[in-house]
This record gives structure tokens, C-alpha cells and sequence, in this order.
């Protein structure tokens, strides 16, 4: 019997935690974002301690490697 894989979300709202500005962006699926600029108010993001990108520590969906279960950019 062969099993179903999730379906990945491949978009992602980023939410800047500074200005509170979100933004809707496509994902990649084989890589990690570690930086993105806030278009609103120029705030650096990187990931937070234990995340492996952007998408995972303020958008709406961790990044596609994180859905399928894999080690994010190891």
C-alpha cells in the first residue's frame, strides 16, 4: 500500500516583529533563507536560536524541508 506524502505549503507570511509588517513570499524547497529585510522598516531578520531559517522563526509556514521531516539545511 503506498502512502500519501503531505502536501507542502510553499508560500509563507513573514511577519517583521519589529514594525509588525507581513509580507507574502514563495519558499524555496532546497534551501534556507537566513536573512530577509523588512521592506517596511528595514529590520535585519535572522532565525532564532534552534530554527534553521527565516520562514521557520516568523512566517505563517516552516520551510518546506521542516514539513517534510528532514534536518532543515543540515
Amino acid at each position: 500500500m503506498a502512502t500519501q506524502k503531505p502536501k507542502l505549503t510553499l508560500t509563507s507570511i513573514l511577519t517583521c516583529p519589529q514594525c509588525g509588517h507581513a509580507e507574502t513570499f514563495d519558499m524555496p524547497t532546497d534551501s534556507c533563507q537566513w536573512f530577509h529585510t523588512c521592506t517596511a522598516c528595514a529590520t535585519g531578520l535572522r532565525p532564532k536560536p534552534g530554527d534553521c531559517c527565516v520562514f521557520c522563526s516568523y512566517g505563517s509556514s516552516a520551510c518546506p524541508p521542516v514539513q517534510r521531516g528532514q534536518d532543515c539545511c543540515a
